[in-house]
């Protein structure tokens, strides 16, 4: 169909899902300015192509597209616990990415519904930039601040060195926990 506003509901799922493959991240309310529907209506149209297994993720950044297995991975991935006071946040992603290191997720371990996991997906210092952005315009609070600073994170590289000067820095800067 040539005209957005005279899509179905399927053919809107459908466009909507080929954007993301494309062009992901994107937000909301570029979804919604693109197929010339509310935000409500892409959150709902995302919400039903999570629901028929669609790998869509929603991120700071926006809705991201997931490749389904079989793709590409990183070779080296580890998880590591860190500590700091919620200002140093933007340090500690920029010392990561700085190594050409990704920082997939932040995970707290909440006394009341255990492991709560959150994708942040930044790479570099754009996206750092972006997330930290998002934060403060939002006025949402880090998800280590219900934990007092202790916070795990999943990292993914190329290769295992990366990974391994980067949590070098992350120590040095006294925001990696050993112990």
């Amino acid at each position: 169909m040539t005209e957005s506003s005279k899509w179905s509901g399927t053919d809107r799922r459908k466009q909507l899902l080929q954007w993301l493959k494309n062009e992901s991240p994107l937000t909301g309310s570029e979804l919604a300015r693109r197929a010339s529907v509310s935000r409500q209506v892409v959150v709902q149209d995302i919400s039903l192509l999570k629901a028929s297994q669609e790998p869509i993720l929603a991120t700071s950044q926006g809705y991201i597209y997931m490749e389904p297995a079989g793709q590409a991975a990183p070779i080296a991935s580890r998880i590591i616990v860190c500590n700091h006071r919620p200002e140093q946040t933007e340090e500690e992603l920029k010392l990561i990415v700085d190594y050409g290191v990704s920082v997939q997720d932040v995970i707290v371990e909440h006394p009341v519904y255990g492991d709560l996991t959150a994708p942040i997906r930044v790479g570099n210092r754009r996206e750092v930039e972006d997330f930290i952005r998002k934060i403060n315009s939002t006025q949402a609070t880090y998800l280590s601040q219900l934990t007092g600073g202790i916070h795990l994170h999943t990292l993914h590289a190329s290769d295992e060195a990366k990974i391994n000067d980067a949590c070098a820095a992350l120590e040095q800067a006294g925001f990696l926990m050993t112990d």
